[in-house]
């Protein structure tokens, strides 16, 4: 379970990370990151965008449940003043946890080389 202060919760967070932030596509998910410039973040959040496209209820749950734990596998790797924003596209609701985890890597480390962010 991603603790609550990782949590991005209000929309406006939502908002802002999506239309202001760095994008990067995989075939499973659209991977969204904007550094704040608030100095008293207590780390980094994510947020998960799981639309209907994705499935039924119980598919659109198990998907996200799934990106809550690849999001908790590379929360260490994320800069506290980092938001975080995870689109499952349709295609993930036959991904398994690994390979949703490798691709959550892989598009924040694109994200990073396009930003030049060291972390």
């Amino acid at each position: 379970m991603l603790p609550a202060q990782h949590r991005m919760t209000r929309s406006t967070e939502f908002g802002a990370t999506v239309s202001k932030g760095t994008r990067a596509a995989q075939p499973d998910v659209v991977v969204y990151r904007l550094r704040s410039d608030q100095t008293a973040d207590p780390g980094p959040r994510v947020g998960l965008i799981v639309s209907k496209a994705v499935g039924n209820a119980v598919q659109r749950h198990r998907v996200s449940r799934r990106l809550r734990h690849a999001a908790l596998a590379v929360l260490e790797d994320l800069d506290p003043s980092d938001r975080v924003v995870i689109r499952a596209l349709p295609r993930s609701r036959d991904a398994v946890t690994p390979r949703l985890e490798q691709e959550l890597r892989t598009a924040l480390e694109r994200i990073r080389q396009r930003t030049g962010a060291p972390s």
